[in-house]
């Protein structure tokens, strides 16, 4: 064991994840936390998965392996589902209410899972479910909705709310500052902030 909080962020190309570890990363440094992150983009730009783990205060490497996430945070339902295998028994889970089905569900003519089908694989998780792109757009922007599933999820972070806004101010587009820390706020009213 390495005495890290491992968070696995999961989504799909231009969703926003690689923003979201590098803020995550940004809280660690604030707060002078260790910190290693790995990521892997795949055919992101063609709307594949996009996986970033991120560990925070661990002695060794970036990945997380199967089964040792304390929390997963995911843009998409499907993709949840994909990596629910990496949470810890105990593990949390903050899912965006969003579903992109691959294209081999139409190519090889397969039934997908529904969206309920998919919620109730992951009940064995505490999961917290919202719909991070309605959120975004009263905050004022659909491309903010990675900042409302990270203040959603802050609750169960080990980092200081006020640090990962912090970090959001510090990198997200200096014209887009005022809409992101909205985001982040309606996401942790959303997420059930602590």
């Amino acid at each position: 064991m390495s005495g890290s909080y491992d968070i696995l962020i999961v989504g799909i190309g231009g969703q926003g994840t690689i923003l979201a570890s590098n803020i995550l990363g940004e809280a660690c440094l604030i707060e002078g936390r260790s910190v290693r992150g790995a990521e892997t983009h795949g055919m992101a730009q063609r709307g594949g998965s996009v996986e970033s783990h991120i560990r925070i205060d661990g002695q060794y490497g970036p990945l997380i392996t199967p089964g040792q996430a304390d929390l997963l945070v995911s843009f998409d339902l499907l993709e949840a589902l994909r990596y629910s295998h990496f949470l810890k028994k105990d593990g949390k889970a903050v899912v965006n209410r969003h579903l992109v089905l691959p294209t081999s569900v139409f190519t090889q003519k397969l039934t997908p899972p529904t969206e309920g089908e998919i919620i109730a694989a992951l009940k064995r998780h505490e999961i917290c479910i919202l719909d991070a792109d309605q959120i975004a757009i009263e905050a004022g922007s659909p491309l903010s909705q990675n900042v409302v599933m990270l203040g959603a999820a802050s609750k169960w972070m080990p980092l200081k709310p006020e640090t990962l806004l912090e970090s959001v101010k510090r990198l997200v587009p200096k014209k887009t500052i005022e809409i992101n820390a909205k985001a982040f706020e309606m996401g942790r009213v959303a997420g059930g902030k602590n």
